[in-house]
């Protein structure tokens, strides 16, 4: 057989296990095994038929052909008077570049501005993703630690300290994933003050900004001096349960916005044009789905929080935002790897070790609680049954 010899970078590239403990979970199911799947963030709701009823009258129309790169100029105008309103700093439409999924404005962002060497500081436990696509392309990935114990944000002081004449970038996400944490006024206030006085970029991801629980979603973008170095991540995915449609955006400054677009141009070329159709419609239309959703989450929250804290040897505080859960589990005599798939095959939950977002997640799980409440208590009721065993 021929040997193939890759790239010395696909090395660097890492992966999303949630995708990798889903498949696991589906080839047990196909052995006839009863799984109940707390491990992948996806609203478990249908996308609201006015959106659906949007896409199908688009594509009986004929609006299913290429579209600009950059994204419908009527998407894009939706999308910059939505920030507007929302962040409450004035956007223009060609500093939205639309694509498919959130996740594209990570990698076209982390490639536009880090050059190899430049640091990026990326939140940990964090999304996968950032570190994965920053080592990737040759980036000094330097991972700053959420802390538990103030509802895992991070301490401005390991920020300072994490800062050098190479950095370049700071991801922020908040409601964050996989803690359900959110940042503070004051935290953003002292971050935009070291982004000016270090004159770094800040990528703030906010794709769970309407998933809040507790008072009004923050954004960096809104602070004074912020909007020409911040990079600002949004998407359909989780507000609208539109995971599968891969309908994102960013935000940025007119000159990252064009260099976002000429790699979207280089890649998938453009995105599905009833998609963003529908997208309007999800922005412009009722927004009652999306309030029904967040207050069945909340409900399904409480429920997951108590359940977990009842358990022997788990403590789980309360997340502001976004739909996990983030246990410590190191009273536990077993490590969280072995742990998740221990539960997996004596209990049958599906669930992440908190390594799987970086060596800080070392301790804890992730649960998602986009499930029902009813599989959710089924779900813990296993879990106490196994933990009794161990």
């Amino acid at each position: 057989m021929e040997t193939h010899t890759f790239a010395e970078r696909m090395s660097r590239l890492g992966t999303e296990s949630a995708f990798e403990v889903l498949a696991k979970a589906k080839g047990l199911e196909a052995q006839g095994r009863d799984i109940i799947h707390l491990e992948i963030g996806q609203p478990d709701f249908p996308t609201p038929m006015n959106i659906c009823e949007a896409a199908f009258k688009a594509m009986k129309d004929g609006q299913t052909g290429y579209g600009p790169s950059a994204g419908l100029p009527e998407f894009r105008e939706v999308v910059a008077q939505h920030i507007t309103d929302t962040r409450g700093v004035t956007i223009h439409p060609d500093e939205v570049t639309v694509t498919p999924g959130a996740k594209p404005i990570i990698f076209f962002t982390i490639l536009a501005l880090i050059d190899e060497g430049d640091e990026v500081i990326y939140p940990e436990p964090g999304f996968p993703v950032y570190e994965s696509v920053i080592d990737f392309i040759g980036g000094k990935a330097v991972p700053l630690l959420l802390r538990e114990e103030v509802g895992f944000r991070f301490r401005i002081e390991d920020l300072e300290a994490a800062i050098s004449t190479r950095t370049k970038l700071l991801i922020l996400n908040s409601p964050q994933n996989p803690t359900g944490g959110t940042l503070t006024a004051e935290d953003l206030g002292a971050i935009a003050e070291l982004a000016q006085k270090h004159n770094f970029y800040v990528l703030t991801d906010e794709v769970y900004s309407r998933i809040l629980y507790e008072g009004t979603h923050l954004s960096i973008l809104s602070l004074p001096g912020m909007k020409e170095r911040t990079i600002l991540i949004e998407g359909h995915s989780k507000t609208y349960a539109m995971t599968g449609w891969r309908l994102g955006y960013g935000i940025a400054p007119q000159a990252i916005a064009d260099k976002i677009t000429r790699l979207t141009i280089n890649s998938n070329s453009c995105t599905a044009t009833f998609t963003q159709i529908a997208g309007i419609e999800a922005l412009t239309g009722p927004q009652d789905s999306v309030t029904e959703m967040v207050a069945e989450f909340q409900r399904r929250r409480d429920g997951i929080v108590g359940g977990l804290n009842a358990l022997e040897g788990v403590s789980c505080i309360q997340p502001l935002g976004a739909f996990y859960v983030f246990p410590n589990v190191t009273q536990l005599p077993m490590g969280c790897e072995p742990l998740a798939d221990y539960l997996m095959d004596e209990a049958g939950v599906a669930l992440l070790p908190g390594t799987s977002f970086g060596k800080y997640g070392d301790g804890y799980l992730r649960l998602s609680y986009a499930n029902s409440l009813e599989n959710i208590q089924e779900a813990l009721g296993r879990m106490e049954t196994a933990i009794a065993k161990l």
